[in-house]
C-alpha cells in the first residue's frame, strides 16, 4: 500500500449491474484479501478507503456442450482522505456446467463460478493496487 495509507476499510462495492446481491459477494472476497494482508481496518478508524463497483457480467455458451462461461469486470479504487491514490479494473471468465435440465444444479454450478471469480479478481485487484506504488 501507499505509504501512510495504512489501514483500509472496504466498504460494499456499488453493483451496476441487473444481477441481484454481486456487491456483497465481492466485497466479501476483497476484505478476505485484506484480512490475509493484515490491512481491514474498521469503518470509524480508516482514513483510507478501496472503493469497489461491479460494471458488468455476462454468460454465454461456449462450444462445449453444456458449458457456459461467465465474465465479469470490477474497478477498484484506493482513496485516501477524498483523495484517489490508484484505481484498477479488472475482469475475467470462468466455465460451469449448466446442468442437464436441472435448473437447481445449474444455479448452483453458476454461483460456485461467480464465487471463484470473484476471488480470483479481488485477489488480482489486490495486488495491482499494492504494486501501484
Amino acid at each position: 500500500m501507499p505509504e501512510g495509507t495504512g489501514q483500509v476499510c472496504a466498504p460494499v462495492f456499488a453493483n451496476e449491474t441487473p444481477e441481484p446481491a454481486l456487491e456483497n459477494l465481492f466485497t466479501r472476497y476483497l476484505r478476505n484479501q485484506l484480512i490475509q494482508a493484515g490491512r481491514l481496518a474498521s469503518a470509524p478508524s480508516c482514513a483510507s478507503t478501496i472503493e469497489g463497483a461491479v460494471l458488468g457480467i455476462w454468460s454465454s455458451p461456449t462450444i462445449i456442450p453444456n458449458n457456459y462461461r461467465i465474465s465479469t469486470t470490477v474497478r477498484l479504487r484506493l482513496v485516501k482522505e477524498g483523495q484517489l491514490l490508484s484505481e484498477t479494473v479488472v475482469s475475467g471468465t470462468e466455465d460451469y456446467l449448466q446442468g442437464r435440465g436441472n435448473v437447481l444444479e445449474a444455479e448452483a454450478n453458476r454461483q460456485a463460478a461467480l464465487a471463484r471469480l470473484a476471488e480470483q479478481l479481488m485477489r488480482d485487484g489486490y495486488d495491482r493496487l499494492a504494486s501501484t506504488w
